[in-house]
Parts: C-alpha cells; sequence; structure tokens
C-alpha cells in the first residue's frame, strides 16, 4: 500500500495528465451560452494573466519533478505561495462557468481536492527541507491560496527580477492550451444542435 507521500509525488508528477483530463470533463459536459461564456471568459483571461506574472519571477520552470533554484518571495509570491496554481485555478473555473453549473461543481471539488490534499502539500515538503527557516517564516506571512492579512502585510518585497525569458519558455504552452480550450467549449456552443 502506498504512503502519502508516495501519492503525493505521483499526483505531482501527473498533475497536467489530470488535468487534461479534467478540462476533457468539463468540455463533455459542456454546453455553453452567450451569458455562461461571457461570466467565465474574464476569469480565464485574469488566470491567464496570474500565471503570466507569476512565471516571469520564479527563475526556472518546474517540470514533473519539484525544484527550486531559490525561494521566490515576491511578485504574486509576496501575497500568495501558490498563484501559478490560483491562476489554473480561475482558468478551470472560467471554463466551468462557460460549460455548465454543475461542470464548476466538479472542477472545484476536484481542484481543492487535488491541489489541497496532494499537490501543494508535495511541494511545500521539499520547500521545507531545502530552504528550512527561510521557507518556515515565509509560510508564516503568506497564505498558500489567499493573502493573510496582517500588521505590515505583505511581509515580503513585492518588486524582484523579472524574466520574460522564463515566463515564454514556460507559459507559451499555457497560453496556447488555455485558448484551445477556451475556444473548443465556445465552438461547442456554436455547432450545438
Amino acid at each position: 500500500m502506498p504512503d502519502m507521500k508516495s501519492i503525493r509525488a505521483k499526483a505531482f508528477h501527473l498533475r497536467g495528465g489530470i488535468w487534461t483530463l479534467l478540462f476533457a470533463v468539463i468540455l463533455f459536459m459542456a454546453y455553453p451560452t452567450k451569458l455562461s461564456v461571457a461570466g467565465g471568459l474574464p476569469f480565464v483571461i485574469l488566470g491567464q494573466a496570474l500565471r503570466f506574472w507569476a512565471a516571469g519571477c520564479i527563475g526556472r520552470y518546474r517540470g514533473e519533478r519539484v525544484g527550486a533554484l531559490s525561494l521566490t518571495t515576491w511578485g504574486p509570491y509576496a501575497f500568495v505561495r501558490n498563484p501559478l496554481y490560483i491562476g489554473n485555478a480561475l482558468i478551470g473555473l472560467g471554463w466551468s462557468i462557460m460549460a455548465a453549473p454543475l461542470a464548476a461543481v466538479i472542477f472545484v471539488i476536484t481542484f481543492v481536492l487535488l491541489y489541497t490534499v496532494l499537490i501543494v502539500p508535495h511541494e511545500e515538503s521539499f520547500l521545507l527541507e531545502k530552504f528550512g527557516g527561510e521557507y518556515s517564516r515565509y509560510r508564516d506571512i503568506t497564505g498558500s491560496f489567499f493573502p493573510k492579512f496582517s500588521s505590515g502585510w505583505p511581509g515580503v518585497r513585492i518588486s524582484g527580477p523579472f524574466d520574460v525569458k522564463v515566463l515564454w519558455a514556460s507559459e507559451l504552452h499555457s497560453l496556447l492550451m488555455t485558448v484551445a480550450g477556451s475556444l473548443l467549449i465556445i465552438a461547442k456552443g456554436i455547432f450545438k444542435a
């Protein structure tokens, strides 16, 4: 029987495939209308914009294994520890709103379970092991998905290095998939019988 640590590592490794499967479920359930597209598309755009900001702040893009050259605590990371995943959440929520109410419920439940129980704890255990007290202090002043509003907030610097090369190297695929996914959902509404 696998332990929680190995399950979390496997979920992290497979997160792209799980995300694709989740999109397929949303697309299958989709019956978009003009109103649902208008309601969901702003979330998709906001999510991708947040991903751009976050990706440009990290020194290298993550792959199938957890890794970090340094602890990024500026840009959106000054407010929350997981802005890339918040971007994913906004994109998925937007797609779900565009698709169908039940799709939104399924997406939210799946996202919360997948990221809060498996993926984020896996990453955070790596970061704690690698950066120790520095990460512990950072975790104490920033929320995982929601900012911690306290005195002296945000407790870390907001400005820092932003690398357009890392942004484009890491986010071009994400941008193409976000656009393609949005267009597939919209097309399903246009071509429905």
